[in-house]
């Protein structure tokens, strides 16, 4: 075994993090459903999602069945919904053409949606101990410190040399434990701002330690301005308490999710509001600010209280009147979610 991964292993057996839910038990169904929400999101958030998840679909044949609806509330508030989409539809190739469950072949595995190379890799190593390399944030964040490449690890000539150190690296033996192992250094330790080197078991051969470069490593993004959307979002609620949603289009942010319907400004939205019931007035409620990977949303909320449906609203299946019962049970980005709960 290499001296890089001996190092790991023996502080992963004095340090490293061996409860995590999807660990008990380490199935592939289990260890991938981890594996798509970690991705930009922390373990501490994670964990009530998995179990909740994992409750209500135990199996990857119960995912693959569910209601779309069903899939999406599970996942509210974990963003990048498309992610919890692949999740499904690869589960119902899995169900047409790998007996039900996710193959054990690299390739298939990896051609899976949502999947590709690091995630295939993770599933293999921990679920199989398969001798596969992972790349995630953390590992990313992890090789380029200890060996000191400069570059943005998201440009592909630098991703490309940190794949090459990250198979060198990845030993025949653990290698379940060291990909849960260099996982936890990066999520623990070897952290984006303010490392703690001091109990990391590369503090003397880390390169960016000795060069004093953890907090350049790994070099940032480069950077460009994001813009600013303004929306109106209109909440009409009727006598019942039941407030109107509607079901966003295929492309785009929260694609499929019930969300309330908008408006580029004031006008619009009761140009719109009109469309839908009779109405009397409006409210104009505190406005906020939703920040999305490429561009901040910030919202206008808009109330029309004691608003009456017209007739065929319900008839619509991209339009429904909902209490908050049933709220509860469909996919809602989570500002929505919060700013119904506020009412």
């Amino acid at each position: 075994m290499n001296p890089f991964a001996s190092a790991l292993l023996a502080w992963f057996d004095r340090h490293g993090r061996k409860d995590l839910p999807w660990q008990h038990p380490r199935d592939a169904y289990r260890v991938w459903l981890s594996e798509v929400m970690l991705q930009q999101t922390q373990v501490v958030t994670v964990i009530p999602y998995f179990q909740r998840f994992v409750s209500a679909l135990p199996r990857l044949r119960d995912l693959a069945a569910a209601d779309e609806d069903t899939v999406l509330a599970l996942w509210s508030g974990l963003g990048y919904y498309r992610r919890a989409r692949f999740l499904q539809r690869a589960a119902q190739i899995c169900v047409s053409q790998h007996g039900g469950e996710l193959p054990r072949d690299f390739e298939s595995l990896a051609a899976l949606p949502g999947i590709g190379r690091s995630t295939a890799g993770a599933i293999l190593a921990q679920a199989h101990g398969l001798r596969f390399p992972i790349l995630d944030g953390n590992v990313k964040r992890v090789l380029t410190r200890y060996l000191g490449i400069h570059g943005h690890p998201g440009q592909s000539a630098v991703e490309k040399v940190l794949w090459q150190h990250a198979d060198a690296l990845t030993p025949i033996e653990r290698t379940a434990d060291y990909t849960q192992a260099i996982m936890d250094l990066g999520a623990t330790l070897c952290v984006r701002s303010r490392p703690q080197c001091d109990g990391c078991p590369f503090a003397d051969t880390c390169v960016a330690k000795r060069d004093g470069l953890t907090a350049q490593l790994p070099s940032a993004k480069p950077s460009k301005a994001i813009p600013t959307r303004d929306t109106v979002m209109l909440i009409l609620r009727d006598a019942q308490g039941r407030v109107l949603l509607e079901r966003r289009g295929p492309q785009g942010v929260w694609s499929g999710l019930w969300s309330l319907p908008e408006a580029s400004d004031h006008d619009g939205a009761w140009r719109a509001a009109q469309s839908f019931a009779r109405i009397d007035d409006a409210q104009a409620l505190p406005p906020f600010r939703h920040v999305f990977s490429h561009y901040r949303l910030q919202v206008e909320p808009l109330l029309f209280d004691e608003a009456t449906a017209h007739r065929g609203i319900a008839d619509n299946p991209y339009l429904r009147w909902c209490d908050a019962g049933e709220r509860a049970a469909l996919g809602l980005p989570a500002p929505v979610r919060s700013l119904l709960l506020d009412l």
